[in-house]
């Protein structure tokens, strides 16, 4: 798998190369700014970018600006965005956008190369990951428009939003993969969430859930 990397933070980028490189995959190049990525990515075609959200020159929204273009030329490409901190914003914008192949962590995962390494080859397979953190956070949030889900069926829906599969979420809430397809389908009835080859369903179920944290 091809990678390149975009992050101003000399040490962290160069951390993360290394550690994508020892765990077999192959970085292609890095970056300190988004302009630098999207030549990057012209030049070597990788197949998933890694993408500091907050880069020169301004460091507010560049990264994220950058994988938009990235992804608008090259829909197969996956994008994974890092933030230093839980700002649901950025992932309702991702993921709205580009419900598949597109992910959000935070930088302190990446030090953990199993979870890089997992989210790469998700991303590549044109899954959505969002990082746990996030999900937590707003999933245990008080709403004045709390949604009409049992206990179980708001387990189930924060590991969508992670962007589990139901066969990940049989293994993680140990529960036989047909009563997970129920609460899933549950989880999508009480949405509102029918059934459309236009949309994707999981991904448009843990937008619902980021959105009250806007």
């Amino acid at each position: 798998m091809r990678i390149v990397i975009a992050e101003d933070e000399v040490l962290l980028r160069e951390g993360m190369a290394r550690l994508l490189a020892d765990a077999g995959f192959d970085v292609v190049g890095t970056a300190g700014d988004g302009r630098s990525l999207e030549r990057l990515a012209e030049a070597h075609a990788p197949d998933v970018a890694i993408v500091d959200i907050r880069m020169p020159p301004t460091f507010t929204d560049e990264g994220l600006v950058a994988a938009r273009r990235l992804r608008a030329r090259h829909p197969e490409l996956g994008v994974l965005v890092l933030s230093h901190y839980v700002d649901s914003r950025y992932a309702v914008e991702l993921l709205g956008t580009f419900p598949g192949g597109s992910g959000y962590l935070l930088k302190d995962r990446v030090s953990d190369v199993a979870v890089l390494a997992d989210a790469m080859n998700r991303l590549a397979a044109g899954e959505c990951v969002v990082d746990p953190t996030i999900v937590a956070r707003l999933m245990n949030r008080p709403s004045r428009d709390e949604l009409p889900l049992s206990a179980r069926e708001r387990e189930v829906l924060a590991l969508i939003a992670e962007g589990r599969s139901n066969a990940a979420i049989s293994a993680k809430l140990y529960l036989s993969p047909k009563t997970v397809e129920a609460h899933v389908g549950h989880v999508f009835a009480k949405l509102g969430l029918e059934d459309s080859p236009q949309d994707h369903r999981r991904v448009l179920a843990a937008l619902i859930h980021l959105r009250s944290d806007r």
